[in-house]
């Protein structure tokens, strides 16, 4: 029974990791302009839309080409977000070797 207490402890110690890693990424904010500076959003490192600037200038071109604009800043700055995410949990992870999976 001892190589299950390890495990335990093991287990334990790595969701205590993964608590202050998760709440580093939701406190990391991203931010991403587009459009020459028309278009300013930030993303916290859930990818979750904090803040969205436009010029008041650039809301005067094509209601479609405003959309793709923002759309496009958000969709790169939720990347940036998860890319983040994805290669902090991968640290983490990394050194954890569970015996029977994988």
């Amino acid at each position: 029974m001892a190589g299950v207490g390890k495990l335990l402890k093991q287990a334990q110690k790595m969701q205590k990791q993964m608590e202050a890693v998760q709440s580093d990424i939701a406190a990391r904010q991203f931010d991403v302009s587009a459009g020459g500076g028309a278009v300013g959003v930030k993303v916290n490192g859930q990818g979750e839309l904090v803040s969205l600037k436009l010029d008041p200038e650039f809301l005067k071109e094509d209601a479609a080409f405003v959309a793709e604009t923002i759309c496009g800043a958000v969709r790169e700055a939720a990347a940036q977000a998860k890319q983040f995410s994805e290669a902090e949990m991968g640290k983490l992870t990394s050194g954890f070797n569970f015996p029977g999976l994988m």
